[in-house]
């Protein structure tokens, strides 16, 4: 005769119940949090990507704020499949689980490519932005870019302050005999810029290039500490949603 557990009697699915609800407030928790990571990347940091020459790292950006609503999303179908006991809503949480670590393994791989992509693309193009773009009449949001990348970075050129040097902007009249951009000097007033000296503008060794260099690749590391975090959160749901999906299975025998 077929008889039917309870779930006072069955107390190993009681506990993982418990388990994958824990489980699935992190996860939801994660979610936030890496929907969190994404929007900042784009509201505070956006007013450097318009110099970079990818758009990989602004991807980035976006797959987290994706991902993070989906992980959110999820999380809210996994407290009602726990709740409900129903096998069917168990099994779309685990492929929603599923298909969230393969976005974040493309947004892993997305990063790391960009990572090592990153100084080449820099040496090639910050220099040439700052030397051909700055101050021209249709680069407005290049200048105010470059503008605030040394004002945050304290820096001063790609690579040194000479680099203005040979900027099409300092040559032009437009300058009104500013030696380098009003930016690079420390406290900034109308053609402060006029005086290149050290004790007027930031001298820093490696420039805005290194300063901008290293920030991306920080901002890149706690992106990808952020995903792992989650992914490793999502492996432990998805064995802790097969475990209560098969003893659901034989909660009947």
């Amino acid at each position: 005769m077929a008889h039917c557990k309870t779930e006072q009697d069955d107390w190993l699915l009681a506990h993982l119940k418990y388990l994958l609800f824990i489980f699935n407030f992190f996860f939801w928790v994660g979610g936030a949090a890496v929907m969190a990571v994404g929007i900042w990347t784009l509201v505070e940091k956006s007013v450097y990507l318009s110099i970079l020459a990818s758009s990989t790292f602004a991807a980035s950006a976006y797959i987290l704020i994706f991902v993070g609503g989906l992980v959110m999303t999820t999380g809210f179908l996994g407290f009602g499949a726990i709740i409900r006991e129903q096998k069917s809503c168990l099994s779309t949480y685990f492929c929603l689980l599923l298909l969230i670590f393969l976005v974040e393994l493309v947004a892993g791989v997305l990063a790391h490519v960009y990572y090592q992509r990153l100084s080449d693309e820099l040496k090639r193009h910050l220099n040439s932005t700052l030397t051909e773009r700055y101050g021209q009449p249709m680069a407005a949001e290049i200048t105010a870019s470059v503008d605030r990348l040394q004002q945050d970075f304290k820096c001063c050129g790609s690579n040194s302050s000479a680099d203005w040097q040979h900027s099409a902007y300092i040559l032009s009249q437009q300058a009104l005999g500013r030696q380098v951009p009003d930016s690079c000097c420390k406290t900034v007033v109308a053609r402060c810029g006029q005086r290149a000296h050290p004790s007027n503008i930031y001298k820093v060794e490696g420039g805005c290039m290194a300063k901008l260099e290293q920030f991306l690749a920080d901002h890149l590391l706690l992106m990808g500490a952020v995903g792992i975090g989650v992914a490793c959160l999502q492996i432990c749901g998805m064995v802790l949603t097969c475990c209560v999906h098969r003893r659901l299975q034989q909660h009947f025998y």
